[in-house]
């Protein structure tokens, strides 16, 4: 059973910075190539954000957020990390972490298997 649990949102003001991270465990956890970052805000479908593989770190990232958000992992702890700069109050919204098995989907919810329960990240203007 792989777990996901996200850690590090909070509120803070337009133009701040933020990092939320996401620690995965699990006796399986090595058969999951791809993680990615995902978010909802209210009454909205959940969006992709970033994504990064496993091995060999390849980066990915929705318009929206490109150039301002870095997706990272240390694969010596199993942690995901998003670093979230310049943030504007539509980046507010609960994120999540998940894993998947197949990178050429990277940006598809329905090809992520397990879900971590979210961190709300809240941006006042």
């Amino acid at each position: 059973q792989v777990t996901l649990v996200e850690s590090g949102g909070g509120l803070v003001q337009a133009g701040d910075s933020l990092r939320v991270s996401c620690a995965a465990s699990g006796p399986t956890f090595k058969h999951y190539v791809i993680m990615g970052w995902f978010r909802q805000a209210p009454g909205k479908e959940r969006e992709f954000v970033a994504a990064i593989t496993w091995i060999r770190g390849n980066q990915y990232y929705a318009d929206s957020v490109k150039g301002r958000f870095t997706i990272s992992r240390d694969t010596a702890e199993n942690t995901v990390h998003l670093q979230m700069n310049d943030l504007k109050p539509e980046d507010t919204a609960v994120y999540f972490c998940a894993s998947s098995r197949v990178v050429d989907y990277y940006n598809d919810p329905l090809y992520y298997g397990i879900w971590g329960r979210g961190t709300q990240v809240t941006v006042s203007s």
